[in-house]
């Protein structure tokens, strides 16, 4: 008998950070990202090609963002372009909406939406026929139909809920963008009763985001802790058809959270954007060089030996929380003016102007920085930063504090969502956690966690560096993309009830609970 085919994986995505070469000639060349989706798209598809998967990835032509502009193209190479691609394993969505875009996303919602239909168009009507695979993995709003058509034309499908941001639009919008929604309306969520089809279609709006989880086989959150959040009715922020259908597929055990993973590029070791490179072995001094130069440039007084702490999130006081350091700012300063505590805030946001006014109103010049975000200052201040502060009121994933302790600065985090799931907090005596974490959101229990965060610094400093040491090497084996890709593979090997790829007789994946333990 000759041999099961491996099964093919579609991997459908708007943005993604790189593809492996053997992908394509031009792989190298693609790159559009707007946020973490693009990294664990990347991640996830390098990850199952270098274990033999065939696997096979859909994204929109991004002709300017991939150098592919047929203006700066040789004749020579956009033939050879149009050749190879086809033959790969890369799918790309043909249409001119795409092709001169500086950014995956608009900020404009007619716009988006727009994309959104037109991309899954071209994925629905010429990708999925052409690749015609096993499980097709969808991603957010932007992709809510394709689970639907997926279930119709009986292929499994996972979807990927990286936050809960939805849109809506009518059926005869859909239709009139060259997607047959007739085909499978009914597996489609509506925010009214749709009784037939033309009541569906005049009467009632498609909710994207659902009916991506409602039709999908098999969903998946970027934190466990957060799904069960939801679940358990946390966040009044998360729209009541998003939740009920995340607590449907929770219940039939068809959910499970998978943390993201930081860029492979951020590696204090390698990481070119820090002047004074360093790795566990030299924490210390590769810290306090970093430090120096972190506070020359943003005008802070230069001791090597003060603890400084980094706010490295967008300063937004509906999720993040910045107004919980505002409350406490100016005592916070006052209280530790001997240790030359500082403060280092490197984000954009409207939250920004009141730091602003606080700093000038109390005089803390030198001690307080507020700039906009930067690349290179954002990892300057992981690495010049002892601490960070994260005190969102609610995260979906999070990555700054799986990035921090990376660098050897440690995370200060409200006990919710993807900052609960990678933050425990410090045991000295049992060697174990990784920051300071806080259960009550409000200014006092904030100050809290600062508070153990500066016993911290005040150890001695053989004692701080053994923990370091330690926190920077298992975080760099913790929170790194291809933990992150074994955790899908599994997903998909339990969807299809098939193995993607030959392993050695006897081995088997783990796969996490499904309940996650709150």
């Amino acid at each position: 008998m000759p041999p099961i085919a491996r099964p093919r994986i579609l991997i459908v995505t708007p943005e993604i950070t790189y593809l492996p070469s053997g992908m394509g000639n031009f792989a190298q060349h693609m790159s559009a990202k707007a946020g973490g989706l693009a990294d664990v798209s990347a991640s996830l598809v390098s990850a199952l090609f270098e274990l033999g998967a065939d696997v096979h990835v859909a994204l929109p032509n991004y002709r300017r963002m991939f150098h592919g502009d047929v203006f700066s193209f040789h004749e020579k190479q956009l033939r050879k372009y149009y050749e190879v691609l086809p033959d790969a394993h890369i799918h790309l969505a043909e249409d001119r909406i795409f092709y001169y875009r500086e950014q995956v996303y608009s900020g404009y919602h007619d716009e988006s939406m727009k994309i959104a239909l037109v991309f899954q168009r071209e994925v629905i009507n010429h990708i999925v026929p052409n690749a015609r695979p096993d499980l097709i993995h969808c991603n957010d709003w932007m992709t809510g139909l394709i689970p639907a058509m997926a279930r119709r034309r009986g292929i499994k499908s996972l979807f990927t809920v990286h936050n809960i941001h939805t849109q809506k639009v009518r059926l005869p919008e859909i239709e009139e963008h060259g997607i047959d929604a007739a085909e499978f309306w009914t597996n489609l969520y509506y925010d009214g009763m749709p009784y037939h089809y033309e009541n569906a279609r005049n009467s009632t709006y498609v909710d994207l985001l659902t009916s991506g989880i409602f039709s999908a086989h098999f969903i998946n959150s970027v934190s466990p802790r957060f799904l069960w959040e939801i679940v358990e009715g946390w966040h009044t922020m998360i729209p009541d058809s998003v939740r009920q259908e995340l607590r449907q597929k929770y219940a039939a055990g068809c959910a499970r959270g998978i943390l993201n993973a930081p860029d492979v590029s951020y590696d204090p070791e390698t990481d070119p954007h820090i002047p004074h490179p360093f790795h566990s072995a030299n924490v210390i001094e590769g810290k306090r060089a970093n430090k120096i130069a972190l506070q020359r440039e943003l005008q802070l007084e230069v001791n090597p030996d003060a603890p400084l702490f980094f706010w490295p999130s967008r300063l937004d006081p509906i999720q993040k929380g910045p107004q919980l350091l505002s409350d406490i700012l100016y005592k916070l300063v006052s209280d530790y003016w001997q240790e030359d505590l500082q403060v280092a805030i490197i984000a954009n946001g409207p939250h920004q102007r009141y730091f602003h006014q606080i700093v000038s109103t109390f005089g803390l010049q030198g001690r307080v920085a507020i700039v906009d975000f930067e690349e290179r200052l954002s990892r300057m201040g992981y690495a010049g930063s002892d601490f960070i502060i994260m005190p969102s009121l609610f995260e979906p994933c999070g990555l700054p504090q799986m990035t921090a302790p990376i660098y050897g600065s440690l995370p200060i985090v409200h006990a919710t969502g993807g900052l609960y799931d990678t933050v425990q907090h410090i045991d000295l005596h049992a060697g174990t956690g990784n920051g300071f974490r806080f259960d009550h959101y409000n200014p006092a229990a904030l100050r809290w966690a600062i508070d153990r965060a500066m016993e911290f610094h005040r150890l001695p400093m053989e004692m701080k560096e053994a923990h370091l040491c330690r926190i920077m090497k298992e975080s760099a084996l913790r929170f790194n993309h291809q933990e992150v890709a074994e955790q899908y593979i599994a997903i998909y090997e339990e969807m299809l009830a098939r193995p993607l790829v030959d392993r050695d007789a006897g081995q088997t994946e783990s796969i996490p609970p499904v309940l996650p333990i709150p």
